[in-house]
């Protein structure tokens, strides 16, 4: 959860007096938690001692968790806005438009060349604003925590905030080689490329994590006024020309992004937050965005559109009343009381003046997270108090079901189990090491057609589902076989009692271009048998007893006279095993698994240090649903 700190002076300029208590059950009430009450003074001497401390400030400030999908109370602000409508002190603001169309040179030209990089930008302007030293950090902490929440680390969004009397629009959005892009980047002495940019922030402690998200790019976004100076290089810094002081009166504030709707929601959010500050309260300035005629369209734009941004617009949805009331058993409550509760959480509402029971909500910019009438049932739930609502069993009886999968799962766990197995818990995350080479597997992307054409094909050079940004070289995709992790368990237990007969069954995850995430869980079976000698036949009885117990048999077996489906061994060519003792499972001519002596590259300590004969199997278990 982010948490978000309000100096106690500031909030009692705004709400009246407060105490760490009152405010704690008021944030409570509200659905928040006060995390902490402390000072500057107070943490550092926790943090370095006493004599580091020497110094610091003693205002106290509170420290409150937010929930990550209330960007409106990611400030002071917003936090204090909230709470003033909450306690019923103010309404909930009107936010508008100075004009419905910008003066004609306010306006923003995005060329084709961005569309490669960051294809989307919306902007707009706060007119007269008054900053002052708390104002201003507030500003500044707001843009952080939007970065590090909705903006995915300045990945999907990142923000820009300019002096406007220092620039000279139009403005234009476009994509150019870092060696024709010149500026002095915020807080720089000197003036420099793009490249020279990359190797002064590589050492930089709080922007060189970002850097990684265009260097590689052959060209990196760039905004300039029609002096061509340098706004800012998204998603990386603004330039030093335009940068906000705290006498600054007119606010320029641009997004770039990738992500269209969450541009629009960070942009909204700034402006709601700050316009509060302006001459004219809760008022912005439009900004046309021009797209170029040769940029290429999408989902959200058009080849030479025209967009004028801020869209400050709240979004009408409609909902019952009697549905929002059931949920929550409060049949008691009329109409007019769950429009007050819903006013209460900053959502203007209104029944239909014909049809009661017909709910007109306006959600306003700043409730982005409403989507849903189960979000207008937690808001009334809030406002109502949770220590309100009366507790009733629900006259109805419904019974949790097991998932087949899961039933089925079970039965070959105690399968394997009466058979002498261990049964083992590994992580779905592996390195790609363990997962391909250490298997000596290659992952083929050629061959994603393979779990389309045949959904229950075992096939081991399947693509696997990358991590974007994973904190630790182990975890770095998840798992294709269920043998990588039945090797790490066995290799860091070879000093147990021999033989070691271990199994697990689990979900592995394989790519899937039709489906609409792109990958797909497959359920699995895997055990495997070591020993001082080989000793095959082990691991092979205990394949044949599991295809057994499923109502399978060999086909050599097989009778006329039998009711049972059956299954072959045929040669494999997994390099996972030793050439000429591996066989693959097969039935009605679909491989299902592998079985096998494991090669003496994956046991050695080239592999996974288990220098031990080792045998095993690992077979797709999700088809005997549709078998059995």
């Amino acid at each position: 959860m982010p948490v978000v700190s309000i100096f106690q002076d500031t909030l009692e300029e705004a709400i009246g007096k407060v105490t760490e208590e009152s405010f704690g059950d008021l944030c409570f009430e509200f659905g928040l938690e006060l995390d902490e009450t402390t000072c500057e003074k107070e943490a550092v001497t926790k943090e370095q001692g006493s004599k580091a401390a020497e110094g610091c400030s003693e205002r106290i400030y509170f420290k409150i968790d937010i929930p990550a999908n209330r960007y409106d109370l990611l400030c002071l602000e917003g936090v204090v806005r909230a709470l003033k409508i909450f306690k019923g002190n103010m309404t909930c603001p009107n936010y508008t438009l100075s004009t419905p169309k910008p003066p004609p040179q306010m306006c923003m030209t995005v060329a084709a060349s961005t569309a490669v990089i960051r294809p989307f930008v919306v902007a707009a302007v706060l007119r007269g604003v008054t900053f002052n030293a708390d104002r201003y950090q507030s500003f500044i902490d707001l843009q952080d925590k939007l970065h590090q929440n909705i903006c995915k680390k300045r990945t999907l969004v990142a923000i820009g905030t300019h002096d406007l009397s220092t620039l000279k629009p139009p403005f234009t959005y476009e994509a150019l080689p870092p060696k024709d892009i010149w500026f002095k980047p915020l807080n720089q002495e000197e003036e420099m490329d793009g490249n020279r940019m990359m190797e002064v922030l590589s050492n930089h402690q709080q922007l060189k994590k970002y850097l990684p998200i265009i260097r590689d790019s052959p060209v990196y976004p760039v905004i300039h006024d029609s002096n061509r100076v340098v706004l800012s290089l998204p998603p990386i810094i603004n330039g030093e020309h335009s940068k906000i002081r705290l006498e600054t009166r007119d606010v320029f504030i641009e997004c770039t992004a990738t992500d269209h709707t969450k541009a629009n929601i960070v942009l909204n959010t700034v402006v709601a937050m700050f316009s509060e500050y302006c001459d004219k309260p809760f008022v912005a300035e439009p900004v046309e965005v021009i797209y170029a005629n040769d940029y290429p369209g999408n989902a959200f734009v058009k080849p030479g559109e025209k967009k004028i941004y801020p869209q400050l617009e709240s979004r009408r949805m409609n909902s019952s009343v009697a549905r929002l009331k059931s949920h929550l058993s409060l049949k008691h409550l009329s109409e007019d009381d769950v429009c007050g509760l819903l006013r209460r959480m900053s959502v203007p509402c209104a029944t239909d003046k014909k049809q009661k029971d017909l709910l007109y909500v306006d959600v306003p910019i700043t409730r982005s997270d409403i989507m849903h009438d189960c979000d207008l049932v937690e808001d009334i739930a809030i406002a109502y108090g949770y220590n309100n609502l009366h507790l009733e069993v629900p006259m109805t009886f419904a019974g949790a079901g097991e998932q087949p999968v899961n039933h089925l799962a079970d039965l070959l766990r105690q399968e394997l189990a009466c058979a002498g197995f261990v049964e083992c818990l590994n992580w779905a995350l592996v390195s790609r090491k363990e997962n391909f080479t250490m298997l000596r597997r290659e992952e083929k992307l050629e061959e994603l057609w393979r779990p389309v054409a045949n959904p229950h094909e075992y096939c081991p050079s399947l693509g696997a589902v990358t991590l974007g940004d994973s904190s630790h070289e182990d975890f770095e995709l998840v798992r294709t076989s269920l043998l990588p992790g039945l090797l790490k368990t066995m290799g860091s237990n070879k000093g147990q009692q021999l033989p070691v007969r271990l199994f697990e069954v689990g979900d592995c995850v394989v790519q899937e271009p039709t489906r609409e995430v792109g990958c797909k869980n497959v359920r699995r079976v895997a055990a495997l048998y070591a020993n001082t000698k080989s000793q095959f036949a082990i691991i092979h009885g205990a394949l044949d007893q599991l295809m057994y117990s499923l109502g399978f048999e060999p086909e050599h077996e097989s009778t006329t006279t039998s009711k049972r489906r059956t299954f072959t061994l045929v040669p494999g060519e997994d390099p996972t095993f030793f050439p000429g003792m591996q066989a693959n499972i097969v039935v009605d001519g679909i491989v299902i698994g592998v079985m096998g002596e494991l090669h003496p590259a994956v046991v050695s300590s080239q592999g996974f240090n288990i220098n031990l004969p080792t045998c095993a199997f690992e077979i797709n278990m999700e088809p005997f649903l549709e078998w059995l």
